[in-house]
């Protein structure tokens, strides 16, 4: 009952939910996301290379051990839907100095990106929250820590 038009669910596809993922580093981790972007249909082939291409230009890390790889503003063409995944690296990538568990990567057409991160903040900025979907260890954990706060909590 909640308004769903500031409230509406992220567009997380459930096969886009990595909870075991490994990466050599953070240029994998971010490939790992534009894969599985391509495999949910959400982007071309060439978004990851725009993945990349943020993040040689400023960091995406947020704090909290999470890091948010989106797309250049150019990249835009590569979208095919919004979407985002969320891997899990339990053991941890080096993010420019910074260890980061959990990479939510994001793929938005138009202004998306915006609402998305905006979005995403406010979930990730509470330390209970963050802290839970570093610890989640199933696809619907992370889905259900995603959602935006309902009128009622359910346990």
């Amino acid at each position: 009952m909640a308004d769903r038009a500031g409230t509406a669910p992220l567009p997380l596809d459930p096969r886009a939910v990595r909870t075991a993922a490994t990466a050599a580093d953070l240029e994998d981790a971010i490939r790992q996301c534009g894969a599985v972007l391509r495999e949910i249909s959400a982007v071309d082939g060439t978004y990851t290379e725009a993945m990349l291409e943020r993040e040689r230009s400023i960091s995406t890390y947020v704090g909290e051990g999470v890091a948010i790889p989106h797309g250049t503003l150019t990249s835009k063409e590569a979208v095919r839907h919004d979407a985002i995944c969320v891997l899990r690296f339990p053991e941890g990538v080096d993010w420019h100095g910074e260890r980061v568990t959990v990479c939510v990567g994001i793929a938005a057409r138009g202004d998306g990106h915006m609402r998305l991160l905006s979005r995403l903040a406010q979930i990730l900025l509470d330390p209970d929250r963050a802290a839970a979907l570093r610890a989640a260890t199933e696809a619907d954990e992370v889905i259900e820590l995603l959602q935006p706060d309902g009128e009622e909590d359910s346990e």
